[in-house]
């Protein structure tokens, strides 16, 4: 059974938001990235929020939207879309399709399939957008639409609590790293941060652990794993991100998107307004700080 959303419902207040374009290059070696653009939400803890969308971008609403969109997704991506301990569905994503919903005063609905079946279900006809972290290969873009992206998945450094080191290739150089052998992770430090000592683990926890422990002077890893390990109770407070994120193109630029059958542009133009309108009313955040609370930007 599909789920309804009520689209009239106004779950989200507007926050002010304010910011200036980062992006930083290490001489000819990776790119440090904060997105495309940092916003900083009114708040104590100065969370920062990342903004892909353009601020000089056209926001003039389109002609026409959808009545309807059906959304299909899987219930088994937390912190996207999961089930609560009473079983209730939610996740940034499933907030996500509901503000986009409100933002086109569409009716909408939400149909659950296992992963696999997706873009079956899509092709069938079963729903009209995916929005379940598809990834954007080139065989996806042969058969798929995709919107604009809403989340990147970027790389972060972190330290012991209180540590200022320089997580740059220089301020690296003879220091200790520790990363999972085996990933895109350690191919990077490999190839940008070879004068440091890259120290491989067969698990990220034995890596995060080796920080802990101290044997390392840094950890690497997945951005967004780092900030829920670093806000519970296995890292016992011990550390904190250093520097900012990492979005290396070939190493770092997995997105998230929405994904609609090759031919529904209508859709996908209404969804990339709808995404930006979020963005601009300050709704984007609040869904990111709901769910991200220790921010992986």
């Amino acid at each position: 059974m599909p789920v309804a959303f009520d689209s009239k419902h106004n779950l989200i207040a507007s926050m002010a938001i304010a910011v200036a374009c980062a992006f930083l290059a290490i001489g000819s070696g990776p790119t440090r990235a904060v997105a495309q653009q940092l916003s900083e939400p009114p708040s104590a803890s100065d969370v920062p929020v990342p903004n892909f969308w353009d601020p000089r971008g056209a926001g003039d609403r389109p002609t026409a939207t959808p009545e309807t969109i059906r959304f299909l997704a899987s219930d088994d991506f937390p912190p996207f879309s999961f089930r609560d301990g009473t079983g209730r569905l939610t996740g940034f994503n499933i907030d996500l399709a509901r503000a986009l919903c409100e933002e086109l005063d569409s009716a909408c609905s939400l149909r659950i399939k296992s992963f696999d079946a997706l873009v079956p279900a899509l092709v069938r006809e079963e729903g009209d957008a995916i929005i379940a972290g598809l990834a954007t290969t080139e065989a996806n873009a042969k058969t798929l639409l995709f919107s604009d992206p809403y989340l990147r998945l970027p790389a972060r450094f972190a330290v012991l609590t209180g540590t200022e080191i320089d997580v740059t290739p220089e301020g690296l150089a003879d220091k200790r790293i520790s990363v999972t052998g085996g990933t895109v992770h350690e191919a990077f430090l490999k190839r940008y941060f070879g004068e440091a000592e890259i120290k491989t683990y067969t698990s990220e926890t034995e890596a995060r652990a080796a920080l802990g422990t101290e044997e390392v002077d840094v950890h690497f890893g997945d951005g967004l794993s780092l900030s829920f390990w670093l806000n519970g109770e296995t890292s016992a407070d011990c550390c904190a991100f250093a520097g900012g994120p990492w979005l290396e193109p070939g190493y770092f630029d997995h997105s998230l998107t929405i994904a609609f059958r090759l031919e529904d542009t209508f859709r996908q133009e209404a969804v990339n307004h709808a995404l930006y309108r979020l963005q601009q009313n300050g709704t984007y955040s609040e869904l990111y700080l709901r769910y991200f609370p220790v921010s992986f930007y």
